[in-house]
């Protein structure tokens, strides 16, 4: 009788062993991240129709010829959408090639919130041009698709809701193409070189 006992003991050891040299062997899952886009670099961008600061469709062939810096957020974002538009602000500055250098673009992602109205005054936030836009929920899905961008309401304790949403900013030429992005974390030199490129056609 204790010899089975053992025998059964001895089994249940070695298939825990098995189980668990299973678990520390095996590849972790990846899980989805918002900011991994699917599309191919070449396809980002593209034409788009939105709604202006003045009410009026704002198609993107008002930006044919001129470069441009686009980055999607909402006019009630605490941090990362007033330091990213403030700091292309500045660095623009620091081509010294006045509001021609690039134009800065910001669409809300928030439409619900942000109206004509809200994006056209928080544009007017910077002291520099900026150009804002809004739209139907339509519309801005539309456009967050042709640039890969995810957002997604994020409900807040006092019943009121945050968006989460990609945080870095397309740099498109004056063709209107896609050529590189400036993540949140990346340095002032890196985005300014950038910048420069972009301005210069150099890109």
């Amino acid at each position: 009788m204790i010899g089975k006992l053992r025998l059964v003991l001895w089994a249940c050891v070695l298939v825990g062993a098995i189980a668990l040299a299973f678990l520390l062997t095996r590849p972790e899952p990846r899980l989805p991240s918002p900011s991994t886009t699917e599309l191919p670099l070449a396809s980002i961008g593209g034409p788009f129709t939105l709604v202006g600061a003045d009410a009026r469709p704002f198609a993107s062939t008002r930006l044919a010829g001129k470069p441009f810096a686009i980055f999607f957020g909402f006019t009630h974002c605490p941090d990362v959408c007033p330091t990213t538009l403030a700091r292309l602000a500045r660095l623009r500055r620091q081509l010294d090639k006045g509001d021609d250098a690039f134009a800065i673009v910001f669409v809300s992602v928030d439409p619900e919130r942000d109206g004509p109205a809200e994006v056209g005054a928080y544009a007017g936030l910077f002291g520099t041009p900026v150009i804002g836009l809004t739209g139907s929920p339509a519309q801005i899905e539309r456009v967050k698709k042709q640039y890969a961008v995810f957002s997604a309401k994020a409900p807040q304790p006092d019943g009121d809701y945050s968006v989460d949403h990609t945080a870095a900013v397309f740099l498109m030429d004056r063709a209107g193409k896609f050529v590189a992005t400036i993540a949140p974390d990346e340095g002032d030199a890196a985005a300014l070189a950038k910048l420069k490129r972009l301005s210069n056609g150099s890109v």
